[in-house]
């Protein structure tokens, strides 16, 4: 009897038969259909899996949204869902059943290469500085939609596969962290509290679910002895982090430096990829987590850049298509109404499915001191998807653990979690700050309050100068500084863009990358500052981005912190021979970009010093020409003169001539990103006479104060007065030169090789000194004045989108609504207009 049932269970089993030629050697000769060959059909599918998902997602780049939706998309309509209803006759031509011997190890291939790219990308050492706030939030997303996914799997499921509820819960807990990180840069939620947040959160939960996803490979393998894979991969991870890991870099530490790496060295990484993604499979799980790990434990960012760089496309643009058309052809709409299911039951599924995150979220929101509306807010964000959740349907509807009913409801919930992601965040627009941001120069900052200064730093070589700086800034009890030491970190390797704030510094942490030991040695730095100076405070961040969007962290941080005043360093460096060489020329289109969209005032810190000069500047001059700009520079050396150390020098240099009327921006170049300013000279010689009577008189009893004024007849004369002052002085402060129509200057001004510094700043720059000092140009922040006040038009901006906060337009005001008011009560300008 038992023989007669099991030859009764093969009689009705569904075969397909289907001809094994790989390819045809004679063309149409041989035959009426070209294509049913394997490989002449997945040649012609690849291009048109290619185009779909292009298609789909050029059409939804306007929306924002991210890349895997339009390509998911597209997989879909190549689907049965579509294709194959409007017209089925080609649809079983162009996809036939056997096909799928084809393409569905082609999209597993993919998805190999695709694990050793995300782990080529994650940095596990960002996620172990992250804050506990985002570390309960992950955890909370984790528990509360697997738990939440298992439940709403039984509102539809007949019970036939239980295990496809696991798999449910599996993908609800997915945050794709790439696709969001993708969504808040272009919803400018990058730098806000929110933003932050939830891209902290992300980061966790993708790892998380990196870890869950080897679970559901172990149970869909191994149902019987899961647990001894899932444990034997974990073992394995732990082999490759304290044993493979340290061999790499015992590797690349003897490798040439400077040879970069040969076409031998990374088939040599490429082939340890595919040998870890072999053992990985004899364990048990899957080659893709063999993949994965591998990618984890690649040391160098260089090594990892480069790999990216030679992978990434071919994998992205032309394998993983053909991953999407698998999803798609997986995908039938038409499916969600079966088994007695109605579409209401299927609407209020997919409802309850998409909001999983959001409650997860506001239930975090209890122990995590977050109020309720911006738990929401995170709690959208972090529904964000990405195709991780999608290989853990595919891989569970391959094995039978998903039903195509089951299957299709969840791709489309992850469809619509993803995509109102974008739309509710032009909604509900989080921001850092609603409070108005009313001290953005150190002229109108008064003398009691505190002065919040925002310092870049590339690397070590900047640290010392920026220190001594602002060491000399005079800070105390009574007027202190607080200083947010950015570290600019170029987005190489498995970084992703993002700010770090950086709370607590743990010693001896091993296995640190170049930029993260730099990082380490900067907080160390800075920590000194704060403990030898009186009145300071400092915080150190991290920022890493590409040169071209560096300019807009910084604006970013700034804005955030509520800073009065942005050093720069400068792009060239005095060497030892006296020359200014260049240490990165990118480094001058973000100050470029800086001073055409700064919140605040910003000075460009030029080091004519040596590298090893750690003295603070006691010695400081100042060149007052006119304008803004060299009121906020004689403002600081105001600020500085109080120090009981330095002593200050101001030459207040005057043309011999009448002025020539004669356009004050001339030297600047006119572009798009100049920030042009009203000028009117009367009412600025009117301010800048004001300034200097109130400085003569209040620091006329300071025998550390000396003021000079010097009556020059042309530009050579002024070239002669700045070198005689050659060796005298460890810093000058100088004004960029907006709004002063001086004779003196503009001979100068025709022939600036740094038209971001002035004229008198490009000077500086030259090799034509022999003495070491430093130099800082300074230019004001000057608002976009529409006749509202300039707390008003801040607030304002803080509810826009960052793109049109960094927009600069024409202003009809006078000089007076722009520049403020000086009081004669006051030690400093008033911020009242």
């Amino acid at each position: 009897m038992e023989d007669q049932s099991h030859a009764l269970d093969s009689v009705n089993r569904t075969i397909v038969c289907f001809a094994e030629t790989i390819y045809r050697t004679n063309g149409v000769w041989e035959g009426p259909n070209p294509l049913s060959p394997i490989v002449p059909i997945f040649v012609f599918q690849l291009p048109l899996c290619i185009f779909a998902a292009r298609v789909v997602y050029l059409l939804l780049k306007r929306f924002n949204m991210p890349s895997f939706i339009g390509e998911l998309i597209g997989g879909i309509l190549i689907g049965p869902t579509f294709f194959g209803k409007i017209l089925p006759s080609y649809y079983k031509w162009y996809f036939p059943a056997y096909a799928f011997i084809v393409i569905e190890p082609m999209a597993h291939f993919a998805l190999i290469y695709y694990a050793f790219i995300m782990g080529l990308r994650m940095d596990i050492l960002t996620i172990r500085r992250t804050a506990t706030r985002a570390v309960g939030i992950a955890i909370s997303g984790t528990i509360i939609p697997f738990l939440l996914g298992m439940s709403f799997f039984f509102m539809i499921s007949n019970g036939e596969r239980i295990s496809g509820c696991i798999f449910w819960g599996f993908a609800l807990c997915v945050s794709g962290y790439s696709s969001l990180a993708q969504i808040t840069e272009k919803q400018s939620l990058m730098h806000t509290e929110i933003g932050k947040l939830a891209i902290a959160s992300s980061h966790i939960s993708e790892l998380i679910s990196w870890g869950l996803l080897t679970i559901g490979l172990a149970i869909a393998n191994t149902e019987a002895g899961f647990f001894v894979a899932t444990i034997a991969s974990g073992l394995y991870a732990c082999l490759c982090l304290y044993a493979v890991r340290p061999a790499l870099v015992w590797i690349i530490r003897h490798t040439a430096a400077g040879q970069g790496y040969s076409e031998f060295y990374l088939c040599s990484i490429l082939s340890g990829m595919a040998l870890s993604g072999v053992i990985t499979d004899a364990i048990g799980t899957h080659p893709m987590i063999g993949a994965f790990v591998f990618g984890l434990i690649v040391p160098d960012e260089v090594l990892q850049s480069t790999l990216v760089e030679r992978t990434e496309d071919f994998i992205m643009e032309i394998m993983m298509p053909a991953f999407f058309a698998v999803c798609g052809l997986r995908t039938n709409l038409a499916s969600l109404t079966t088994n007695n299911v109605s579409w209401m039951v299927v609407a209020v599924v997919i409802i309850l499915l998409v909001i999983t995150k959001i409650i997860s979220a506001l239930f975090a929101s209890f122990f995590t001191n977050l109020a309720a509306k911006e738990a929401a807010a995170v709690g959208i964000l972090t529904n964000t998807k990405s195709i991780l959740a999608l290989i853990i349907l595919e891989i569970a509807q391959e094995h039978g653990a998903l039903s195509t009913q089951e299957y299709s409801m969840m791709v489309v919930s992850i469809i619509i979690m993803t995509v109102i992601v974008p739309p509710l965040t032009m909604v509900y627009h989080p921001v850092d700050n609603v409070e108005p941001y009313k001290r953005r120069t150190i002229e109108k900052s008064k003398p009691d309050e505190e002065l919040r200064v925002l310092a870049c730093i590339y690397d070590m070589r900047n640290v010392p100068s920026i220190i001594n700086l602002l060491e000399a800034s005079n800070a105390s009890q009574k007027s202190p500084i607080s200083v947010f030491a950015l570290h600019l970190v170029e987005l190489i390797g498995r970084a992703t863009a993002m700010v770090i704030v950086h709370t607590t510094r743990k010693a001896g942490t091993k296995h640190l990358t170049q930029s993260e030991a730099q990082t380490e040695q900067i907080i160390s730095a800075f920590d000194n500052y704060e403990l030898r100076c009186n009145g300071v405070m400092v915080q150190t961040l991290t920022a890493r981005s590409a040169f071209s969007s560096m300019d807009e962290d910084i604006c970013g941080v700034a804005k955030s912190r509520r800073a009065a005043f942005i050093i720069l360093p400068f792009h060239r460096q005095q060497a030892h021979d006296g020359e200014m060489e260049d240490i990165n020329p990118s480094i001058r289109n973000v100050n470029e970009n800086v001073l055409s969209s700064t919140p605040c005032s910003v000075g460009i810190l030029i080091d004519r010093r040596m590298p090893d000069s750690f003295e603070f500047p006691r010695r400081v001059a100042v060149l007052f020409f006119g304008g803004p700009d060299d009121r906020e520079a004689l403002a600081y050396a105001w600020r500085m003169s109080e120090h009981e150390n330095v002593t200050l020098k101001v030459v207040k240099l005057v043309p011999a001539k009448p002025i020539a009327p004669s356009d004050p921006m001339d030297f600047m170049g006119a572009d798009n990103s100049t920030v042009t300013v009203p000028i009117d000279a009367e009412k600025e010689k009117v301010l800048d006479d004001e300034c200097i009577n109130k400085f003569n008189i209040d620091t006329v009893n300071d025998n550390s104060v000396v003021f000079q004024e010097l009556v020059l007849n042309d530009e050579e004369e002024t070239i002669r007065t700045i070198k005689g002052m050659d060796g005298n002085h460890d810093l000058f402060i100088v004004g960029r030169g907006r709004g002063a129509i001086s004779p003196l200057t503009a001979g100068l001004a025709d022939w600036c090789d740094c038209p971001e510094l002035g004229p008198i700043g490009d000077l500086f720059a030259t090799s034509e000194f022999s003495s070491s000092f430093s130099v800082l140009v300074m230019q004001q922040y000057v608002k976009s004045a529409d006749g509202k006040e300039e707390s008003e038009l801040a607030s304002e901006s803080f509810a826009r989108p960052e793109s049109e906060q960094h927009q600069w337009r024409p202003s009809n005001a006078t000089s007076e609504d722009v520049f403020g008011s000086f009081d004669s009560k006051e030690r400093k300008f008033s911020h009242e207009s």
